[in-house]
């Protein structure tokens, strides 16, 4: 993609961005839900992209990003002041495991680093993370056991390996498991992803499956659908 991808109601500038917009990405932006959404929280906003998404499906809810590294909060800062929802938009350039705050959120997402320090060899990949991913995951729980609403949802973007452990941790912290999308490349092929879903309450806790594409290089009738409310060529 190219330095600047332009949306129907708002364009991301990518430069200075380690991780630029990607499938996994607005994929969890077009299909995170919850119930009476009035506070958003994106963890490790990067170019800020899917923080936008939800603040255009969400047209009445406040969107705070929390970014770590420095170029990647100043291009997501700008990116939120260039856009028509920027009074609804704030953005942190913090550790969010260092960010004291008393806020509660109906909403929080992430599309986070799934490999941090480990999963070198096809054998490891197989695996979850070892002790520095774990301790990031759980970190990411924690925070979301302490600022969720009471209907509020916890849902991010992760590897299906993930899945188990993810489910395990969030038990310990009074979190439940409310369903999730996994995600397969082709009709006939593995789940890769899942959309994971944690809230304090049960909901829906049901499990959809997600195919992107139809054919080699053709997306699929879902996904243009899904997509089709951002993107300029649907």
């Amino acid at each position: 993609m190219g330095q600047v991808f332009q949306f129907k109601q708002f364009a991301v500038d990518q430069n200075n961005v380690p991780m630029r917009i990607n499938t996994d990405g607005v994929l969890l932006g077009a299909q995170a839900e919850a119930e009476s959404v009035n506070r958003i929280l994106d963890i490790g906003t990067g170019t800020g992209v899917i923080a936008l998404m939800l603040a255009q499906r969400f047209e009445d809810a406040e969107v705070w990003g929390v970014e770590i590294d420095d170029l990647a909060a100043k291009t997501a800062r700008m990116n939120f002041d260039q856009s028509p929802f920027t009074n609804r938009m704030h953005l942190l350039h913090s550790d969010i495991f260092h960010w004291n705050n008393d806020l509660q959120f109906d909403l929080i997402v992430s599309n986070p680093p799934f490999y941090i320090n480990s999963l070198h060899n096809s054998d490891e990949r197989k695996k979850i993370a070892k002790h520095t991913d774990d301790t990031f995951f759980i970190g990411m729980l924690e925070f979301a056991a302490k600022h969720l609403t009471e209907q509020g949802s916890f849902q991010l973007i992760v590897p299906v390996e993930l899945e188990d452990f993810l489910k395990t941790e969030a038990e310990k912290l009074g979190l439940v498991w409310d369903g999730q999308v996994n995600i397969r490349s082709f009709a006939d092929s593995e789940s890769f992803r899942c959309i994971i879903r944690f809230a304090r309450q049960l909901h829906e806790q049901k499990t959809e499956e997600f195919i992107i594409y139809k054919g080699r290089g053709i997306y699929s009738d879902a996904y243009n659908h899904l997509l089709q409310p951002f993107f300029l060529a649907f």
